[in-house]
């Protein structure tokens, strides 16, 4: 079992890792210009982004689910049929995106308050990155389809070698041709749509065998519909609740002041690094938790379980002491600014508890994705951000301030995995009673 969670999770986890190596070399490129305000304006954009491309993340959530459900099933025709339909609604959502962009820029700009410099070069780094939105919400669905039918190493070798023309690129538009966020943002255009052909490079080349099941009359079929936008439209709702933690995160972050601002940009990074090696883990569970539960076989999932939880557990504990004793060095490789690095100190250790307190909230995710029991994903979630988050931080913000908004983001990352564990028995374990 250990051997099927390592070949769904490593690769997972080495595509996973390009990401946000990705953003720090972002942060990076833009915090040895000089001037804090492109970090701030970089983060600025990457949230915008962030709330417009995780509304489609239920996209690659949801196919995985569902394809993983019908590869242990064996059932050829809704293993493309998924996909199909994931296409589908990927195109037209990112037409919509393009087509309102200069309407969501303006409500974006006007909710997320910032400086005037920052927002200036924020809004150069939206008009250009946007245009890669059919892109990023397509490469959504086919990574979810290629691990719901198992196949890890393909999204792999697609997140590999799209950031690797990403930075490539960001740092020649950046250095070589002096376009500051704008080259970042021209980077990551061009990077996305390498990405994309990539993929459907390898869809033609190693699944063509599975169109001749595919059908117009197996697109329109009503049960199966019924299924694919409930479970796609819980995880949404979900998903919504992530980004708009992260949005008031940032919000508040700039409604302080530019400094801190950055400071909470940089230190999110710490998250964002734990959480792509947490959901190298995750995606092996919707991948395995949806095929054992397509194949009726509850012994294998007990025991993926266990042991998911038993990696979760040493790879919190090895983050926890990698941040205790390098966060400060690992802040010096994302700035030289000397204040930011100060004001960060006072906040570290609400990092260095971070992997502890978060890591199940991962793990429980890619549970309830597999098991397609996404009413429950969204009850919780909601309940983590109405009743948790939004409490904490109103009630400790004026005394404690800035760590106020942390501890209320770490009582959010933890009270989601602890809720989903209340709801595992009637979630997850109610398949095999049917």
């Amino acid at each position: 079992m250990n051997k099927k969670i390592l070949n769904i999770a490593v690769p997972n986890i080495v595509s996973n890792i390009t990401i946000p190596l990705l953003g720090l070399v972002d942060l990076a490129l833009m915090g040895h210009l000089g001037k804090v305000d492109f970090i701030g304006a970089i983060a600025l954009g990457g949230t915008i982004f962030n709330f417009l491309y995780w509304g489609f993340a239920f996209l690659r959530m949801g196919t995985t689910g569902i394809t993983a459900q019908a590869y242990g099933a064996r059932n050829l025709s809704e293993s493309i049929l998924s996909l199909s339909r994931a296409l589908t609604v990927a195109l037209a959502g990112s037409v919509l995106i393009l087509i309102l962009q200069k309407p969501i820029a303006m409500l974006s700009f006007w909710l997320i308050e910032s400086e005037e410099s920052v927002e200036t070069i924020a809004k150069s780094y939206f008009y250009i990155r946007v245009w890669a939105a059919p892109a990023t919400i397509g490469l959504y669905a086919l990574n979810g389809w290629f691990i719901g039918m198992q196949n890890a190493k393909t999204p792999m070798l697609i997140a590999i070698v799209g950031n690797i023309i990403n930075i490539s690129l960001s740092a020649f538009f950046v250095y070589g041709l002096m376009l500051d966020a704008k080259g970042v943002a021209l980077g990551t255009l061009i990077a996305q749509y390498c990405s994309l052909f990539i993929a459907l490079f390898f869809i033609l080349r190693n699944y063509k065998r599975l169109f001749k099941y595919w059908s117009a009359k197996g697109m329109m079929k009503v049960q199966e519909l019924k299924h694919f936008f409930l479970v796609n439209k819980d995880i949404f709702i979900r998903t919504l609740c992530i980004i708009f933690v992260f949005t008031f995160f940032t919000t508040e972050s700039a409604s302080v002041n530019k400094e801190i601002l950055a400071v909470n940009s940089l230190l999110l990074q710490f998250l964002f690094i734990f959480s792509y090696f947490m959901d190298g883990f995750a995606f092996a569970a919707e991948a395995l938790v949806g095929r054992f539960i397509g194949a009726n076989n509850s012994k294998n999932l007990s025991q993926l379980i266990r042991l998911l939880f038993i990696w979760g557990i040493g790879i919190s504990i090895l983050f926890t002491g990698v941040y205790g004793l390098f966060g400060i060095d690992i802040l010096s490789i994302l700035t030289d600014a000397e204040s930011t690095i100060t004001i960060a100190r006072d906040y570290l250790k609400w990092i260095v508890l971070l992997p502890l307190l978060s890591f199940a909230s991962f793990l429980m995710d890619g549970i309830f994705i597999g098991a397609t029991a996404s009413s429950y994903m969204r009850k919780t979630m909601m309940a983590a951000t109405i009743l948790i988050f939004i409490p904490l931080y109103y009630f400790l913000n004026g005394t404690l301030e800035n760590h106020g908004l942390w501890i209320a983001m770490l009582g959010f990352m933890f009270t989601r995995g602890l809720f989903q564990a209340i709801y595992y028995k009637k979630a997850v374990l109610v398949h095999f009673s049917k």
